[in-house]
């Protein structure tokens, strides 16, 4: 995630969905309906749920990462370097893990219990134990480490080194960098495929999408993006064979056939893209922008088609989803002068 710097469809069917969905999911405890009037969703099928308030400075928050088997939302809260938890079910923050010096990236791997956390000011990757939210290990993790993938048949974590234009590789047992590899270019977001089991990098000023075998952590192929510009979010949707990549220098959404690595479709999208989020139940792709204005697909086989475009809050640029309960969060660093956590959910 950087630092401070076609057509509108909608299918029948899934408004049904939608709707019944918003019928049985209910309203949140513990949310306030502050900050209502900020959330102007446009011709999205969403409603605003309610604000809950985060602790800190009204400051920059980045990546979040969601463990849905035990309700743990955890959040970067890069303004205050740490890492806030919230609690879904409770509706209300349970920890803040602090000493994560701008911390950009999270990400929770529920089956080791664990949750890793890039710290750019010190260029380190922070390990987090899940179970008693204590940081445990650090790593090197490059110059800017910024998003990250895990890839679980070799138990390691590659780290986007935005800057450095390097995947830095983290041996996960032993909490210790292994490899570095070059990539050539200002560096995005870093995903794993569980189909091909290899990690796709984001090579924003290549223009590129760069793959590699985690078996070997050699580059295998590199893809080049017509139509891209600051190539950066990534988001891989593997029962669709899909790869759904936003550009944040000129608004577009790609989209990528993994079968034949060729974009065969694009989209406008709110100003500066940035993270993606897919709601595999309904087949939904959320695309939050800096901007404040989140795009909404629907994300079929082979076809993808734009639900529409609305404005969520001020700088919400991170979203995650909730596949049982289909609500998304929005950490939003400024509403009235403090920072928010805002929940939408399908109406």
């Amino acid at each position: 995630m950087k630092s401070a710097r076609a057509g509108h469809r909608f299918v029948a069917p899934l408004i049904g969905v939608l709707f019944a969905v918003a019928v049985t999911a209910g309203s949140g405890a513990g949310c306030s309906a502050r900050g209502a009037d900020d959330a102007v969703t446009g011709n999205l099928p969403l409603k605003h749920v309610g604000d809950v308030p985060l602790p800190g400075r009204a400051s920059r928050f980045d990546y979040e990462s969601y463990d849905a088997g035990r309700h743990l939302l955890f959040i970067a809260h890069l303004g205050d370097s740490e890492v806030v938890v919230f609690d879904t079910l409770a509706s209300r923050v349970v920890a803040r893990i602090p000493g994560i010096s701008a911390v950009h990236g999270v990400l929770v791997v529920p089956e080791l219990s664990r949750v890793y956390a890039s710290a750019t000011g010190t260029n380190e990757i922070v390990a987090i134990d899940e179970r008693t939210l204590k940081i445990i290990a650090r790593a090197p993790g490059g110059v800017y480490p910024d998003s990250m993938a895990y890839a679980p048949g070799v138990r390691r974590l590659y780290v986007s080194d935005e800057t450095g234009q390097t995947e830095t590789v983290i041996d996960v047992p032993g909490n210790r960098r292994i490899a570095t590899i070059p990539l050539d270019g200002e560096v995005g977001n870093s995903q794993y495929d569980p189909v091909s089991r290899h990690i796709f990098v984001n090579v924003q000023t290549r223009r590129q999408l760069v793959e590699i075998d985690p078996a070997t952590n050699a580059i295998v192929a590199r893809t080049d993006l017509p139509g891209a510009k600051g190539n950066h979010g990534l988001l891989i949707v593997p029962e669709s064979r899909l790869a759904l990549i936003a550009c944040e220098d000129n608004d577009r959404l790609l989209v990528l056939d993994m079968r034949t690595m060729k974009v065969v479709e694009a989209f406008d999208v709110g100003g500066d893209p940035d993270v993606l989020a897919f709601d595999a139940a309904l087949h939904l792709a959320y695309v939050a922008g800096e901007a404040g204005v989140v795009s909404m697909f629907s994300v079929g086989v082979p076809r993808v088609s734009k639900i529409g475009d609305g404005r969520v809050g001020p700088n919400a640029h991170v979203v995650t989803v909730d596949t049982q309960t289909h609500r998304t969060w929005f950490p939003l660093k400024d509403v009235e002068g403090h920072p928010v956590l805002r929940i939408m959910a399908p109406r």
